[in-house]
């Protein structure tokens, strides 16, 4: 313990329990997500994503990730890229340090540039269906300097899932590209 975490203590974002921002008893009672997340938007998950996202709390990450038991395969990640003046305002993009924290802990490629976002869009928060489509539709390219043929399969990456929109409007670009086998998986729906 360092000198930090004697002062300030961490506690699980939910029951304030002392040790670590998402406890075991917590995470077990968060349902799962259903076939292409791993959990519900919900309790512990839905308040470690929004500090992760809006508090700057990038280790959350760790943690959120030390929960995550998927079979072994031989994936690659490609996590849902952020533009860069919103990944600068930020300090990060959460997929893409999620991904990355997923990807070395199950052994799979990690490939945070083979997507790219072409230009920045408004916030999908607070959007439904049509402006979330729209606000999406050709936002997404296939990074020039990555040949996709040598990726046989691939798990497209994105913290949450709210319409799908997002995950859609980026599978469309990259089967595009000539990707044969593609997944989509988030943390939290």
């Amino acid at each position: 313990m360092g000198v930090i975490d004697f002062i300030f203590p961490k506690k699980c974002l939910e029951c304030g329990k002392e040790g670590k921002y998402i406890c075991e008893d917590c995470i077990m009672k968060v349902g799962p997500g259903g076939p292409n997340s791993i959990w519900r938007y919900q309790g512990v998950v839905r308040k470690a994503i929004i500090a992760l996202k809006y508090k700057f709390a990038t280790e959350i990450a760790d943690e959120l990730v030390s929960y995550i038991n998927l079979p072994p395969s031989h994936n690659c990640l490609v996590p849902i890229p952020s533009h860069w003046y919103r990944q600068n305002i930020r300090g990060f993009n959460q997929a893409e340090l999620l991904g990355e924290k997923l990807a070395v802990k199950m052994g799979w490629k990690f490939l945070p540039n083979l997507l790219v976002k072409t230009h920045p869009t408004p916030p999908q928060v607070g959007l439904k269906g049509t402006p979330r489509r729209q606000n999406l539709r050709g936002v997404f390219a296939v990074s020039p300097n990555i040949l996709v043929s040598q990726y046989p399969s691939i798990i497209l990456f994105d913290d949450v899932l709210t319409t799908g929109s997002t995950l859609k409007e980026a599978s469309k670009v990259l089967k595009e590209a000539g990707v044969k086998k593609l997944w989509c998986l988030t943390i939290a729906r």
